[in-house]
């Protein structure tokens, strides 16, 4: 059975040598990019040295892994990840299925295209640029807010120093950004109804609200199931260079995650097994919970990665 499978195989790729040879390129690029590299995960169980190499380097075991669970950083780094992620995947991913909803029930064109123009146009804005406008707004001497806050005869206050105020501005701005770009996708899957379906619901007296409950939203799922799972396999992935533009001394306490924790670790204080062994200990979780949530999503509706 073995031998007949590779024959067959061979006998397909001589066929169509011309679709394989279109995607050897894209094939190196991967091999040399992504999975060479990944032999750099022994760093992790390593007492690395760089001038020994990885392979030089003597074993260490599970001594960082050890090391990062019992460091005072551990519960709050874990904690401020899985809190914000999770903050994000909450508000994050419901709203583009709205925006994309309302979108698709619009009839007025002219309308439809300055609002999708409105909303898509904050995703080009780069996160040094969003920040920079950020801590402009927010500033309590100059900010917009902080004028306005004495005005009304209040106290500004500075926002981003506000510890428990973080996270909100975080996930918030972010869906300010994002929403409108990330509803894409959902019009893509709602440009796919058939528009006999709205023509037999308006017949029968159906409101807007209930063609989008009982035509649009059932055919958005396979799409956010999808969706939801790939998320879920960043839940311990939280952006790195938005968090870390957005820290000082005031919020380090809510806005220390994992990757700025690997950041400051491994290459200000060049302790590279240690933010290897975090950094290996993250990816592990997150394909855990991506296998998980694709068997449960594969059980409750038929719809998974494979």
């Amino acid at each position: 059975m073995t031998r007949s499978r590779t024959v067959m195989l061979w006998r397909g790729i001589r066929k169509n040598w011309g679709l394989y040879l279109l995607l050897l390129p894209g094939m190196t690029l991967l091999a040399l990019f992504v999975y060479r590299p990944m032999y750099g995960i022994l760093i992790a169980f390593k007492d690395y040295v760089p001038r020994f190499g990885i392979l030089g380097s003597p074993w260490a075991g599970f001594k960082y892994f050890r090391q990062f669970f019992n460091s005072f950083q551990f519960e709050n780094t874990i904690s401020n990840t899985i809190l914000i992620s999770l903050y994000g995947l909450g508000v994050s991913f419901p709203l583009p299925i709205v925006v994309a909803l309302c979108v698709n029930q619009m009839r007025v064109q002219k309308f439809r295209k300055v609002f999708q123009v409105a909303t898509y146009l904050p995703h080009f804005i780069s996160t040094v640029v969003l920040v920079g406008m950020m801590i402009i707004i927010l500033s309590p001497t100059s900010g917009i807010v902080g004028n306005v806050a004495r005005l009304m005869g209040v106290e500004p206050v500075n926002a981003l120093g506000v510890p428990h105020w973080f996270r909100h501005i975080y996930i918030w701005s972010g869906v300010w950004q994002n929403t409108g770009w990330d509803s894409i996708i959902y019009l893509a899957a709602l440009s796919a109804v058939d528009p006999q379906l709205y023509e037999a619901a308006t017949v029968d007296g159906a409101s807007k609200f209930q063609k989008m409950v009982y035509i649009d939203v059932p055919m958005l799922f396979p799409t956010m199931a999808t969706l939801l799972i790939l998320r879920s396999g960043n839940i311990m992935s939280v952006g790195f260079e938005k968090v870390y533009l957005m820290q000082n001394p005031l919020n380090l306490l809510f806005s220390e995650i994992i990757s700025t924790y690997v950041y400051k670790i491994g290459l200000l204080n060049a302790q590279y097994s240690f933010s290897s062994a975090v950094n290996l200990f993250n990816n592990v979780i997150n394909f855990i919970l991506l296998v998980t949530v694709n068997q449960i999503s594969k059980y409750v509706s038929n719809n998974s990665l494979w």
